[in-house]
């Protein structure tokens, strides 16, 4: 059985056909339950086809007409297809380049935002730097207060040390003294034993000598407890002096410690300072690779715009073609229609399916 008569007679059905039965039989030319407008069978619709054929003068030709109307149909079909799978991946590719943008888009942002955040560790770090530098000074100037303390309380300790001397000086002194007005007493005590007798004119003078001497004797031994004292109290003065210059010189030494620990603090601020202008310069390297390729993102979308602009319009041109090729053989009814001429318009219209296709 050949596929004409396996399939539904009318042009617009082609369904098909079931085959006899084991009877035998007629084999069936048209559907027998499909109904059309109207109520209308296959057969009675292909009647009228027909009838339309007829009055069209392409009775003769029914059956060329309808393998051509089948042809256009699968034609129309081809072109359906590409232009449906045209219109997804456009679709797509918008869907794609929209979502390019917005992933560079964020890229930008978060360079901006991260040379931002290095600007701000980066001034962070110059206040700091600028703190430590004022501490550093202050320290300095606290050292160099030290130095000064240190060398007025050495010369206090020299001048308390020349008067330690002095004083010790005129204490061997006042001894000296003391020990001679001793000496000359036991000398006057023996000269009275042995002209005591002789000298008893003298008695009174030698009493009033011997209260001089006394008195010469208490104020040498005042003498020499003021000196003991003084003694004292310039030991005590030299002790607080040491006590002072120690002090002074474990404050020096707190200052040079905690000078050191300002320089180190600075010296790491700097190190700071530099790996933030680093990285600032890294971050705007890979800001102006973002910008490049946002750049390069652009061109591509402008092309692909273009493209895709070029491929709507042939769309469009195939769908205006399809269109009026439908309603110029929807609107002859009344006109006589010559298959040649249908072949033309299928030859006509087949490569602009193709090209859509390939597109």
């Amino acid at each position: 059985m050949s596929e004409e008569t396996g399939r539904c007679g009318y042009s617009k059905c082609r369904a098909e056909l079931p085959v006899p039965g084991t009877q035998g039989g007629r084999p069936r030319s048209f559907c027998r339950d499909t109904r059309w407008d109207g109520g209308r069978t296959c057969a009675q619709m292909a009647r009228a086809e027909k009838e339309a054929l007829g009055a069209l003068g392409l009775d003769a030709g029914s059956n060329t007409f309808r393998l051509d109307a089948e042809r256009l149909r699968d034609h129309l079909e081809t072109i359906r297809e590409p232009v449906d799978a045209l219109t997804a991946a456009l679709a797509a590719v918008s869907t794609r380049l929209d979502e390019v943008e917005a992933a560079a888009v964020a890229s930008v942002e978060t360079a901006h935002a991260q040379v931002a955040e290095a600007e701000r560790a980066r001034l962070a770090a110059e206040e700091a730097r600028e703190s430590a530098e004022q501490r550093t000074r202050q320290a300095v100037a606290a050292a160099e207060r030290a130095a000064k303390e240190r060398t007025e309380a050495t010369d206090r300790a020299g001048a308390a040390a020349r008067q330690a001397l002095d004083a010790t000086e005129a204490l061997g002194a006042a001894r000296q003294q003391t020990q001679d007005a001793i000496a000359a007493r036991d000398n006057a005590l023996r000269e009275r034993d042995n002209v005591v007798q002789a000298l008893e004119d003298a008695v009174q003078a030698k009493d009033h000598a011997v209260r001089q001497a006394e008195a010469v004797l208490a104020t040498k031994e005042q003498q020499l407890h003021d000196g003991e004292r003084d003694r004292l109290e310039l030991a005590a003065a030299l002790e607080r002096t040491a006590l002072e210059r120690d002090t002074a010189l474990r404050g020096e030494l707190e200052r040079r410690a905690e000078l050191e620990l300002v320089r180190a603090e600075l010296a790491a601020q700097h190190q700071t300072a530099r790996q933030a202008e680093a990285t600032a310069v890294d971050l705007q390297a890979a800001l102006a690779g973002a910008e490049a390729k946002a750049s390069h993102l652009r061109d591509l979308s402008a092309q692909t715009d273009a493209e895709l602009s070029h491929l709507r319009q042939t769309a469009a041109e195939n769908v205006t073609e399809l269109a009026r090729l439908r309603t110029e053989l929807a609107e002859r009814p009344a006109a006589r229609l010559h298959p040649e001429d249908l072949r033309a318009m299928l030859t006509a219209l087949a490569p602009a399916a193709v090209a859509s296709s390939a597109d």
